[in-house]
């Protein structure tokens, strides 16, 4: 699920921070299994502040961050089924919703992290 106050495309697939499209949790996974993997990424992320200089508990945390992004679906293979490329990081105004983000108002856009 995306931050609340940043636009999320029409077919919730991405929301726009720091003016990029990134992927949101796929919809489909059942709240328990959205909710454990929140928690192993959450643990994951502390791992990465705290590892400090140790380069092998760096990459050990970022590898467990991977794998948490992509039991909820952010990262790897797309959640969806129709095809449609994985756009992600991609500024919206150079990708397949162009016209959605130009029909933003310019608050919106700014929540985006970008007012183009």
């Amino acid at each position: 699920m995306p931050p609340k106050d940043y636009p999320q495309t029409p077919d919730g697939r991405y929301f726009v921070s720091k003016g990029r499209l990134w992927r949101t949790t796929d919809p489909a996974l059942p709240d328990d299994v959205r909710r454990a993997a929140i928690k192993r990424l959450m643990r994951a992320r502390m791992d990465v502040r705290r590892a400090g200089d140790d380069d092998e508990a760096l990459r050990e945390a970022r590898g467990r961050v991977q794998e948490a992004k992509e039991a909820l679906g952010e990262r790897g293979p797309v959640w969806w089924d129709d095809g449609a490329p994985d756009e992600t990081q991609r500024a919206p105004w150079n990708s397949s919703y162009a016209d959605w983000w130009a029909g933003l108002d310019a608050e919106a856009r700014e929540k985006g992290g970008q007012d183009f």
